[in-house]
């Protein structure tokens, strides 16, 4: 009798998980349907969204377009590049704190406004075919500079427009408008490039950046910062102290570094001067960009349902992906590995964004928070100047090919000595309860 009713109770089991399992999906499901009805959110998702598909026109017109200006002059695109990564790397800390200094949503127009101007006027000097290298450098450094506070800035509103226990599922909604952006970006930009050429694809990504600012308008008036008497170097003090208190953070940070540093080299250099040169030209590399932005969309639908316990681990985990396209094609592999390799780069670094930018703005401060995220950006960026410096010079010496490789080793080897980070490890996610109006729907239990 006993060994029958452990029977029945074991064959139960599976079907209460599975009921519970389904109840709880069907739950996360009505959530995140019911943040799109939050006003503030939507607009703010439609103006990123707008802000991403004129952003995504931009890696490919800029590089064809200096490559088809100067005859596939490297050094010429490494300049521009470096032109616009330094004022980014620069001032990066300091949009930080203008960000948490000044109402966001003002920041983030005027940052916005800027790289219309910045992109557009570049685009018409394409179109009056004008090879100066310090006005395509000028432009660049303007670019540069809004990109210093957009991200900082955008980083603190998310928040503010987003019901706090919906903060995974609006990050997966920014994604998922980023990612479907992006690929229809990058599949438009590669056309625009190969039949109109890359001032054409320049002009219509400032004109992109303008429509988002206009969405931007329609933003509820959001909460003042608090007004402060402290400097701002006291003020980076403070972000700095937030910053360096969680390894996790640093650590993370210290390796990515490392890891933009080689897909600047491999990606923004060496990756379109191969496609037009041995792959066919910039719809090639469009192919290789597009299967990234791809592998973003199934990224962020994963992240929708898919909460971690150890959500930095899950994420940097699934950033060794990035290690393998750079490789591939400095092995020479057909096409369409390299589109396979960058469609698993974009679907694990989408699901790491949402992880991260989650963990971030819950345990972070508020008021803190533009700061700290401008100490990321700086971090993750500081070194990317060097990749697009040595890329040229480096690949010149050793072979393209062989240059690809080494990227794409270092890479693999930086993600993998992060795993063995303890703060990276024991980082652990926060339940969340889904609903807008208090209403208990489900509660998050990270898997």
């Amino acid at each position: 009798m006993i060994r029958r009713m452990i029977s029945e109770h074991s064959k139960l089991r599976p079907n209460r998980q599975l009921r519970q399992n389904v109840q709880r999906w069907l739950a996360v499901r009505a959530s995140n349907l019911e943040l799109l009805r939050h006003r503030p959110f939507t607009v703010l998702l439609a103006a990123r969204t707008l802000n991403m598909l004129g952003f995504s026109f931009e890696p490919v017109a800029l590089a064809f377009g200096i490559l088809q200006l100067t005859g596939n002059d490297k050094t010429f695109l490494s300049l521009v590049l470096v032109a616009q990564t330094f004022p980014e790397v620069l001032l990066a800390l300091f949009g930080g704190v203008i960000a948490d200094r000044l109402p966001r949503v003002w920041v983030l127009r005027v940052g916005q406004s800027v790289n219309f101007v910045s992109w557009a006027s570049m685009g018409v000097l394409m179109l009056l075919d004008v090879r100066s290298l310090w006005a395509y450098c000028s432009l660049a450094v303007l670019g540069g500079i809004a990109s210093s506070v957009i991200y900082p800035a955008l980083t603190g509103i998310i928040p503010e427009v987003t019901p706090p226990q919906f903060l995974q599922q609006g990050n997966s909604w920014l994604a998922m408008g980023m990612s479907i952006a992006k690929l229809f970006g990058l599949i438009a930009a590669g056309a625009v490039v190969a039949f109109l050429g890359g001032g054409v694809a320049m002009v219509i990504a400032g004109s992109v950046y303008f429509c988002g600012v206009v969405l931007t308008m329609l933003l509820p008036p959001l909460p003042a910062p608090a007004g402060t008497s402290e400097s701002m170097l006291k003020q980076l003090a403070a972000g700095w102290g937030e910053f360096r208190s969680r390894q996790w953070l640093w650590v993370t940070i210290l390796s990515f570094s490392v890891i933009v540093m080689m897909l600047e080299a491999a990606h923004g250099v060496l990756g379109p001067y191969l496609s037009e040169t041995e792959l066919g030209g910039p719809q090639a590399w469009a192919k290789v960009l597009a299967g990234e932005a791809s592998g973003a969309i199934i990224g962020v639908l994963v992240s929708f349902l898919w909460r971690p316990s150890r959500p930095i681990f899950a994420g940097v985990m699934l950033l060794l992906f990035w290690a393998f396209p750079t490789t591939l094609l400095g092995l020479s592999a057909p096409l369409w590995s390299a589109v396979l390799a960058m469609f698993c780069a974009g679907f694990g670094n989408q699901i790491f964004s949402v992880q991260w930018a989650t963990t971030l703005q819950t345990q972070v401060p508020p008021d803190r928070l533009s700061r700290v995220a401008a100490y990321d950006a700086f971090g993750s960026i500081c070194l990317g100047p060097l990749g697009l410096i040595i890329a040229a010079p480096v690949s010149s010496l050793i072979g393209i090919h062989q240059t690809m490789i080494a990227c794409g080793v270092v890479m693999f080897i930086a993600t993998a000595a992060t795993l063995c980070a303890p703060g990276v490890r024991a980082v652990r996610a926060t339940a969340r309860v889904a609903s807008i109006d208090g209403k208990l729907l489900t509660t998050d239990e990270p898997a």
